[in-house]
Parts: structure tokens; C-alpha cells; sequence
């Protein structure tokens, strides 16, 4: 629920950037309410709206990302940073691939939400597959796009409209940058863009509800458009303070998720291979019987040692683990703390689940 929150939070204050720098008497507060406002209208109608919406709104922002990489490399502004070599670039690549780990791996925990839809008979490697594309595609293709657009803000000389773009108003004052040249019609593309980010934020916000009702079976009596009005309403307190310092909220939050997920991630896969077997060692039926199900105390455990791993591991601005700072050169060293996190989780729960198994018989 929280992964789920503060996403909506980073995405809704992307889009109030993106509607800002096309008019500034809009400010950030507002294009976050509004954003958050499409979103819960979509998904206080449940699944099938959420879908048939998800269906067709990946095409506009694609035709757009599409005409800001024309524009772009029409403009030649990309700019060749070389790569430097040694101990302190490994920490920088490092630090860079937590980030992006934790902004990729995200679907993780609530992936099931909407793959439980598929029919039972469906294959599951077809499930497995199409997941995959539909998430690596675009995940690369908007990250090599934004490495590149982001480069141009080191072109010296001149009045660097990137950088002046960028200082404005962020993420979307750099890609309004990209395309102030066409005008109007540049404009109606933010505008799209920034409404496109009720894509992103629908099934974060539709699972929310979903976790609520199974936490217990009394949040299980709440319908479920209520969680998801709380949900909205905690996002929205959360982006609008956190407008003003987006960037610094962004790495932090990617790589905490990052963090607890790569934990989660260990766990489940572990359980999955070295105890489940596979798919035939599950027991769907039993999941509302806790008698039947593992105590979890394995699982607790072991997501403490995940945590001794990722402390020890991680490089914040306001902690740097011992274990990172030789991984890299400087006070910062570099990020392992993922990469940690899930190695000591799934050593744990390997050693740890077959004593809850003998004492527990379950």
C-alpha cells in the first residue's frame, strides 16, 4: 500500500509539472488534485473500467514520446557524456542501477491484482511473456529517451533551454524544453502527457483497495471506492508538500522501494523453488485459512536478516552502510543495498523454513 501510494504521490507531481510549464498561473497543487480527481473517478468503477481505460491509453503518450525523440534528434543536442573508469564510476553505476531497479521492479507485489483476471486455463508462460514485454519495452524505451533529452542540460555555452527548463519546473519543464519549438500543438502534447499520468496511477490506486480488503475481514466489509478515496486523499497530502522537492523525494522513495521489495522478492522466490517446487505446490483455496497456511515466522525472520543486508549495503544522503562504502569511492561509496537485501533474505528463509516446517508441520 505504501509503494503504491508514494508512486501515485511521484507520478501526480510529474504531470503537475508537466501542466505548470505549459501555464504557469496553474500551480502545482492544483495539477496534482486534478490528476488524482481522473484517477479515483476511473477506478471508483472497478476492474473492467480500469482496464478498458489501460487498454487504449498507452497510445497517446507513445505517439508523443515518439514525436519528442523526432524533435530531439533533429535538434542534435544530445551530448556524448563520456564514461570514466575505476572504483568511484563502479559506486556511480552502482547508485544509478538501485534507482532503476526499484522504479522497475515495482510491479512486483501487486502483479497478481490483475493476472488473476487471465482465464484459469491460460498458460501461464503466456502470462509470464506478455507481462514481461509489456513492462521492458517501455521501460527501456522512456529511460534511454530521458538519459538522452537529460544530457543536453550539460551543453555549455548560450542559454541552455534544457537546463532553464529543468531549474523551472523539473521533469516537465526539461521535456517542454524538447519541444517548445512546435508551438501550440507542443502544448496540447504536454497536456496529454500530463493527463497520461491517470494510467499510471489507476491501478496503483484500484490496488490499494484491493490490499486494504485483505488485511483483515473486517477491512474486507469496506467497499472498496472508500479505501480508494483514503488512498487518494493520502497521496494528494503527500505529493503537495513534496512538489518543491521532487527530485530528492524521488531517489530516496525509488530506492527504499527497491530495497524492501528486493527483500520481498528473495522470500517469495525462495519459497517458490526451493519449498513450493513450482506451481502445483500452491493451495489457492487455502488462502483465508489461517490454519492451513505457514506462520510466518520463517518469513518475518528472515525479511529482519533482508533488512541487516540492505542497511548495510545502502548509500542515502542521510546513511551510508559500511559494506557500501567499498563498493565505491568517495563518502558516498556505492549502492548494494538491494542486491544485499535479497541475497541475505533468501539465504535466511532457505535455512530458516525448514525448522518452521519440522516444529510447525506447515
Amino acid at each position: 500500500m505504501l509503494a503504491c501510494l508514494g508512486w501515485s504521490a511521484v507520478n501526480s507531481i510529474v504531470g503537475a509539472q508537466l501542466i505548470e510549464s505549459v501555464n504557469p498561473d496553474v500551480p502545482g497543487a492544483a495539477g496534482i488534485v486534478i490528476i488524482a480527481v481522473c484517477t479515483f473517478i476511473i477506478c471508483t468503477f472497478g476492474y473492467k473500467i480500469v482496464h478498458a481505460y489501460e487498454f487504449v491509453a498507452w497510445l497517446p503518450p507513445l505517439i508523443i514520446f515518439l514525436i519528442i525523440l523526432g524533435v530531439f534528434a533533429h535538434s542534435g543536442d544530445f551530448v556524448d557524456i563520456p564514461w570514466e573508469t575505476g572504483t568511484a564510476e563502479m559506486g556511480s553505476v552502482l547508485s544509478y542501477g538501485s534507482v532503476i531497479y526499484g522504479f522497475a521492479t515495482g510491479w512486483t507485489s501487486y502483479a497478481a491484482d490483475y493476472t488473476v483476471y487471465q482465464p484459469a486455463t491460460q498458460s501461464r508462460r503466456k502470462v509470464f511473456f506478455w507481462t514481461w514485454l509489456g513492462l521492458i519495452i517501455p521501460l527501456l524505451f522512456t529511460q534511454f529517451l530521458a538519459v538522452a533529452v537529460m544530457s543536453a542540460t550539460t551543453i555549455n555555452g548560450g542559454d541552455n533551454r534544457y537546463q532553464a527548463g529543468y531549474d523551472a519546473t523539473g521533469t516537465g519543464g526539461l521535456i517542454a524544453a524538447t519541444i517548445v519549438n512546435l508551438g501550440t500543438f507542443g502544448s496540447f502534447c504536454m497536456i496529454i502527457l500530463a493527463l497520461s499520468i491517470v494510467a499510471n496511477n489507476a491501478p496503483n490506486i484500484y490496488s490499494v483497495g484491493l490490499t486494504a480488503q485483505v488485511l483483515a475481514r473486517k477491512t474486507a466489509r469496506v467497499p472498496r471506492f472508500i479505501w480508494t478515496a483514503i488512498g487518494t486523499g493520502i497521496y494528494i497530502a503527500v505529493a503537495i508538500p513534496g512538489y518543491s522537492h521532487f527530485e530528492q523525494i524521488l531517489h530516496n522513495f525509488m530506492n527504499f522501494i527497491g530495497y524492501w521489495l528486493a527483500i520481498y522478492e528473495g522470500i517469495a522466490l525462495c519459497d517458490h523453488f526451493l519449498f513450493k517446487r513450482g506451481m502445483s505446490g500452491y493451495n489457492p483455496e487455502n488462502y483465508d485459512s489461517p490454519e492451513k497456511l505457514p506462520p510466518g515466522i520463517a518469513a518475518i525472520l528472515a525479511f529482519g536478516f533482508g533488512v541487516a543486508g540492505m542497511v548495510t549495503g545502502m548509500s542515502q544522503q542521510w546513511y551510508t552502510g559500511p559494506i557500501a562504502l567499498h563498493a565505491g569511492k568517495g563518502p558516498s561509496g556505492g549502492d548494494v543495498g538491494f542486491e544485499q537485501g535479497f541475497a541475505y533474505a533468501f539465504v535466511a528463509y532457505a535455512v530458516l523454513r525448514p525448522v518452521e516446517l519440522r516444529y510447525f508441520g506447515r
